[in-house]
């Protein structure tokens, strides 16, 4: 009888987890919760030309509205206030996305689609405001900018790093950027911008990806043909590698160009990524930040490449034609995400959501700290996720 009871005594927590285990609702409240609460303190350390970057050596590091990220922050704001309604945070998200308003402008680069889509986007979705809706088609525009026909792809950058050579750089990042030209297009029944983001995503489609559907970082092009110059890698680990936050851009640009034009070539290249995704992914579906690091398992997570990923592993579940459950790798990313591990406190992290992103290794800029990012896909997977299972 003794023996029963020790034996029952031992069990009694295994059992207790196993019936308690949080609801996916009950992770996205309390996830949430810690957003808004984050959020506001973060919103209210920010100066008047500042949009948050990181928080890294017991520092809130700050930029000005031209970064790449600045869209990033107001779109963080527009999710918290689509889950509770609360108008303190459209008051704050309506501050927060005028900042990179003359972003709308700019023509020389590709991330106008992060910085505007991901801001007045929301604004738009939300409210229906025609200064918006004004503003995403002034940028879409200004996006084809970056544009040559020659090439057929939106050329990403205007310069030069150090320690690189480049004359038409094409990175994978640039797909995201896509869904500004056609959500526009598709709106406004505009060819053009239609045929812009087409025709870079054919290109990519192209010459970003190799026989087993992992992609290199970015395409060299040369400006007057069109033809390859070069392969090479700026944040992965080396040209050949499989930078992770690279693999996770390819899934979700791809799944959202079948969405946008029902193309089913978008749609199964999108699955092939995914399914190579998955085999490389550890336990708790937080990638290494380069699948190929000779230090895995020691090597860095990369909890923005989660995010992204588990975001569009979601959009892709829903019109997958294959018979795979992708929403089920969601969750788990999800799930670790939401742990003690990733999950911010309130109060620490630079008011961060999220903790363990990695941005540049290479460059040792950004590395497992916390990024605009990783929290603004965290939340839309969580949104997409309460969504997919509603309907």
């Amino acid at each position: 009888m003794k023996r029963m009871a020790i034996l029952l005594a031992a069990l009694l927590p295994m059992l207790v987890s196993c019936s308690c285990k949080e609801t996916m609702d009950e992770l996205t409240d309390r996830v949430f919760d810690v957003a808004a609460r984050q959020s506001e303190l973060m919103a209210a350390s920010l100066g008047e030309d500042q949009t948050p970057k990181t928080y890294e050596d017991g520092k809130f590091v700050t930029a000005s509205p031209s970064w790449w990220c600045s869209g990033f922050f107001p779109g963080v704001l527009w999710y918290i206030y689509e889950y509770n309604s609360d108008p303190r945070f459209k008051e704050l998200a309506v501050r927060e996305t005028a900042k990179v308003e003359n972003i709308k402008y700019v023509t020389d680069h590709h991330d106008v689609g992060f910085q505007i889509n991901c801001s007045y986007g929301h604004q738009y979705r939300l409210t229906g405001d025609e200064h918006a809706l004004d503003v995403l088609r002034t940028a879409a525009r200004s996006l084809t900018g970056a544009f040559a026909e020659e090439v057929g792809c939106i050329r990403s950058w205007p310069f030069v790093k150090k320690g690189f050579s480049w004359v038409y750089p094409v990175i994978i990042d640039n797909m995201m950027n896509l869904e500004l030209l056609m959500s526009v297009g598709n709106m406004d029944g505009d060819e053009w911008l239609r045929h812009v983001a087409i025709s870079h995503a054919d290109k990519t489609m192209e010459n970003h990806f190799r026989e087993d559907y992992t992609c290199c970082h970015l395409v060299d092009y040369v400006p007057e043909t069109g033809a390859v110059n070069k392969k090479i890698t700026v944040q992965g680990l080396a040209d050949d590698s499989a930078w992770a936050r690279g693999q996770a851009w390819a899934l979700y640009g791809y799944t959202m160009m079948y969405e946008q034009t029902e193309d089913v070539k978008y749609l199964h290249l999108a699955q092939n990524v995914g399914d190579m995704i998955e085999s490389y992914l550890p336990e708790d579906g937080v990638p290494y930040w380069d699948f190929n690091d000779p230090d895995i398992p020691k090597a860095y997570r990369d909890a923005s490449a989660a995010a992204v990923m588990a975001s569009a592993y979601i959009a892709l579940d829903a019109v997958a034609d294959n018979g795979k459950d992708y929403l089920a790798i969601a969750e788990r990313q999800l799930r670790s995400l939401a742990s003690e591990e990733y999950l911010a406190k309130v109060g620490e992290n630079g008011h961060f959501i999220l903790k363990h992103s990695v941005g540049n290794l290479p460059e040792n800029a950004e590395v497992d700290v916390p990024l605009t990012y990783a929290d603004y896909y965290f939340l839309e997977a969580l949104l997409r996720y309460r969504s997919a299972m509603t309907e």
